[in-house]
Parts: structure tokens; sequence; C-alpha cells
């Protein structure tokens, strides 16, 4: 058991890690804000293929590593209170 809680505890710091630097590379999302207030259409090439740029897969990654983090912030807490 204390193996299995030392590898998780390893691999939780490499996520977080991994979320910090994902999440300090990604540009700010400030003409979303600015283009709902101001009715701009979004209906280009550009959003419909969002997903498939840099900043689609490093958002689509930050989203999987922050789900992975918080599962595994409750596996070590049952791992740590039993």
């Amino acid at each position: 058991m204390e193996i299995a809680r030392t590898i998780i505890t390893v691999v939780y710091f490499v996520i977080s890690f991994a979320i910090i630097i994902l999440a300090l590379m990604q540009t700010k999302q400030d003409e979303v804000v600015s283009s709902t207030i101001t009715g701009s259409s979004t209906n280009n090439f550009y959003e419909k293929n969002k997903g498939r740029t840099k900043e689609g897969r490093q958002k689509r990654w930050t989203i999987i590593l922050t789900i992975v983090f918080a599962i595994l912030t409750i596996v070590l807490g049952i791992l740590y209170l039993a």
C-alpha cells in the first residue's frame, strides 16, 4: 500500500506541474468576452476549427489533466485515511 501511495503522489506532483505550465502558456481569452458584448459573429473558419490549433490542444490537455488531478486528489485522500 505504501508503494502505491508513493507512486500516486509522484504522479500527482508531475501532473500539478504540468497543469501550471500549461496554464501559464495559454493566451488570455479577452476577445471572447468583448465579442459577446458587441455581438460579433463567431461563425468563421477559425472559430469552427479552434480545437485543432495549438491553443485548442493546450486547453484540452489542461482540462484533461485537471480532471485527472481532481481524481488523484480523491484517491490520495482515501489512501491516506486508510
